[in-house]
């Protein structure tokens, strides 16, 4: 492995970086660029200026636009999300949830809650849009495994390499390298408050303010350049309020609709739910992963409230009757989660505009036990299944063995992109990392694709 660094995205004098420290989240009397009100002119700042290309369009508007039609976006349709594609023998189960569809309907979530709190809607949808955008193939199993692999240079996460992918690797906008030479990416070159939003976890590794010793973070050491570019002025460890709306928009997703495709494919049998001890079973997963400290009471009355709505589904047979009122169950829900978070909320910081950080969501203890509740159902008869295992298994034997050729043999098997950070790297470690965005960047079947190419003799 050999090569020379490339100029990351922020380092002192490469085109594109401000000349002098804004301050955007200050009251500074700073003029409110129309057609985004409650946003100031800072906010709306992109790393590496450029002028519209159309009039009329916001600086969300646009940055909505650039991850739709992102590579990065459409390549979730092959990750797996909970359900991995063509495992279910049920004839309506052919079309389980991908990344993908989790993406478009955490956007959905997200950008009705946002703008009934006063936020702009393309801000909160496109922070949705792109919060799992790193994710790697095979969902959390695959970060996992992936993180093992990374382990010498700075370990992965998949929140962590959705920022890399914005800012850095999704080819959309150069700029000058420092020496005038190579023409360094700046990724899809967002505005300073969407990078804001889609950040989950706003500290490196290591830097979790209540445990240290957690994998999650927001951003890899070589990407802190643009970090600390849009977290100028931001209160530390603090994620934004439309950033926090992403968060939860994401929880009541993915909580709703994992249990719908659980009874959809027909691992979830919703009796079960009344026997006292899967119900131990249930709690005892929701108090360890998902609610850390809540007792088995409270965890139980939340679910028989659920479990007493009208509207839940006691039975699926895959009926088209059957199929509308789990439709129903799914709506219901998300409207029960989110109308809670949005009076809980309006009840703390009264009627106007929230944005920003001059608010934070409020999300009702009873509403979060109900949304852990539902997470430990998912986890328990869908996640757990021995099946299940058994491909998980599988799956992290082809990370495994991926990163191993490719480290073997690299740059051969690598995309062009991939294959010129690999040559530019200047040592091992960012050799290694680009090795790791290529994985990263990779669907279930491609992964599988290129390891069984690359392990046939050359």
């Amino acid at each position: 492995m050999n090569g020379t660094s490339p100029t990351a995205p922020g380092e002192p004098g490469q085109s594109g970086q401000p000349a002098q420290a804004t301050q955007p989240f200050a009251d500074t009397g700073e003029e409110r660029k129309p057609g985004v009100p409650g946003y100031a002119t800072a906010d709306l700042e992109r790393w590496a200026p450029e002028p519209d290309k159309r009039p009329g369009r916001t600086a969300f508007q646009r940055d909505r636009a650039r991850v739709l039609h992102s590579a990065a976006l459409r390549r979730l349709a092959g990750k797996t999300q909970v359900v991995t594609p063509g495992t279910s023998a049920q004839a309506w189960d052919a079309s389980p949830r991908t990344r993908l569809t989790h993406s478009l309907e955490c956007a959905q979530v997200g950008r009705e809650l946002g703008a009934a709190l006063g936020c702009d809607p393309d801000l909160v949808e496109v922070a949705c849009l792109a919060h799992d955008l790193g994710h790697p193939p095979f969902g959390h199993n695959g970060e996992q495994a992936l993180n093992e692999v990374a382990e010498p240079c700075g370990g992965f996460e998949g929140n962590a390499q959705s920022l890399r992918l914005l800012a850095r690797l999704e080819p959309k906008r150069f700029v000058t390298g420092t020496n005038g030479d190579e023409p360094v990416s700046v990724g899809l070159n967002l505005t300073r408050a969407v990078l804001d939003a889609a950040t989950k976890y706003p500290w490196p590794r290591g830097g979790h303010p209540a445990d240290p010793a957690s994998p999650k973070c927001g951003v890899y050491e070589d990407d802190l350049p643009v970090f600390h570019w849009f977290r100028q002025g931001a209160p530390n460890d603090r994620t934004c309020f439309e950033a926090q709306i992403m968060d939860w928009s994401d929880d009541v997703a993915y909580s709703v609709h994992d249990v719908e495709d659980g009874l959809h494919a027909g691992h979830l049998d919703p009796g079960m739910l009344l026997a006292e001890p899967e119900r131990r079973e249930v709690f005892a997963v929701a108090a360890s992963r998902y609610a850390p400290g809540a007792e088995h009471d409270e965890l139980a009355e939340a679910l028989d409230r659920l479990l007493d709505q009208e509207w839940w589904p006691h039975g699926y047979d895959g009926s088209a009757i059957a199929q509308a009122r789990l439709k129903d169950a799914t709506s219901q829900l998300i409207g029960r989660f989110c109308l809670a978070a949005e009076e809980a909320t309006r009840a703390s910081y009264g009627a106007g505009r929230l944005t920003r950080y001059g608010a934070a969501l409020v999300v009702p203890r009873s509403v979060r036990l109900e949304c852990a509740v539902l997470k430990a159902v998912a986890d328990r008869y869908v996640i757990q299944r021995a099946d299940q295992e058994l491909l998980r298994a599988d799956q992290r034997v082809v990370i495994a063995e991926l990163a191993d050729v490719l480290i073997a043999r690299a740059p051969h098997g690598l995309d062009p992109q991939f294959r010129a950070l690999f040559t530019a790297a200047a040592d091992d470690t960012a050799r290694l990392r680009a090795i790791v965005d290529q994985i990263a960047a990779l669907t279930d079947a491609s992964a599988r694709s290129l390891r069984a190419r690359l392990a046939t003799p050359r």
